[in-house]
């Protein structure tokens, strides 16, 4: 990669993640491309110009999209990778140029650092909060009604996909939303479409024909179309992105084949169980090739982002619902 990018130009991007500044993460991102450091940017939480004086980056994020490895020089299995070094405190990115491995690499960082050292529930959900005060979290796979059911107009949303759980409160990793845009109209979507502004990245979509105006529904890429935006381009959120400890949780689980019922209330080891097995089924529409209901287990609603045991983050479930009146809601959408 150093031979790569000799003589090329790149782009440096200085940025942090955890809204609670007890837990931030500084994080330098430098990619060849300029729309793929615009991402961080997007994503990440934004320094203010005296935090960038003395800025010094904990991890480094370097993402070079036209890269390929070589698979038998280079160790890799295939000519694109994403690459976690917890020793350098270095990803490093090839091959793609979806952007979703910058935000996801970082979060897999965040998904050892901060259980492991920090006592720190690291969830892959969305979150928001009401008038009163009261926090609810949303945990569940693609297709589920996760970003749906959080972006209500009647609550301030902390954020759409990835928080801490600390001993008080719930903070959002990020600085932005990342959306998937298939299908999207103002109808069905108005916080999402409304978003969508100068300055938010579309991935993978065309446009209608003789225009320039996006046209959600072509797939012809890919199912997974998608925008990047800052939450500031939300009206509707919390700044900054903290809550306190949630009053609700929702698992949210796409049941096709009529198993589970509409809507059960679990016990504490309930629901540490069901938090283990992320069940949920895939429906048509969710992913490439996807025509009838599938059966899928993800465990703690994200098993590709966590490098611990899947019962680690069970177990500071478990405590964190310990003598509390939290109530945690199974349900089917």
């Amino acid at each position: 990669m150093k031979a790569y990018m000799i003589g090329k130009d790149v782009y440096v991007r200085d940025n942090y993640v955890c809204a609670d500044d007890n837990y931030r993460l500084n994080v330098r991102t430098i990619t060849e491309t300029p729309w793929s450091n615009h991402f961080a940017n997007n994503m990440f939480l934004r320094p203010t110009d005296g935090e960038l004086e003395n800025f010094t980056p904990d991890w480094h994020i370097v993402c070079l999209p036209e890269f390929k490895a070589i698979p038998e020089v280079d160790g890799t299995r295939q000519s694109n990778f994403a690459i976690l070094n917890f020793t350098k405190k270095m990803i490093i990115i090839g091959g793609t140029g979806y952007t979703g491995e910058i935000k996801k690499g970082i979060f897999s960082v965040l998904n050892f650092i901060l259980p492991h050292e920090k006592n720190v529930l690291s969830m892959h959900c969305s979150a928001n909060i009401g008038e009163a005060g009261d926090t609810a979290v949303f945990f569940g796979l693609s297709g589920t009604g996760k970003t749906t059911l959080s972006s209500d107009p009647n609550r301030r949303l902390i954020g759409d996909d990835e928080h801490g759980w600390a001993d008080n409160t719930v903070f959002n990793f990020e600085g932005g939303c990342y959306a998937k845009t298939i299908d999207l109209s103002r109808e069905k979507e108005p916080q999402i479409y409304d978003a969508i502004k100068f300055g938010a990245i579309l991935e993978n979509i065309g446009f209608v024909d003789g225009s320039s105006t996006p046209d959600y529904t072509d797939s012809s890429i890919t199912e997974n179309t998608r925008v990047s935006y800052p939450i500031e381009h939300i009206e509707n959120t919390v700044a900054p992105s903290i809550g306190t400890s949630p009053k609700n949780i929702f698992f949210l689980t796409c049941d096709a084949f009529g198993v589970l019922p509409p809507i059960s209330r679990l016990t504490k080891e309930q629901a540490m169980y069901h938090f283990m097995s992320g069940y949920t089924a895939k429906v048509a529409g969710t992913e490439v090739g996807i025509t009838e209901p599938t059966t899928t287990f993800s465990a703690c609603f994200g098993a590709a982002f966590l490098p611990l045991h899947p019962a680690k983050y069970a177990e500071l479930l478990g405590n964190k619902l310990e003598g509390t009146d939290i109530k945690v809601w199974l349900i089917n959408t």
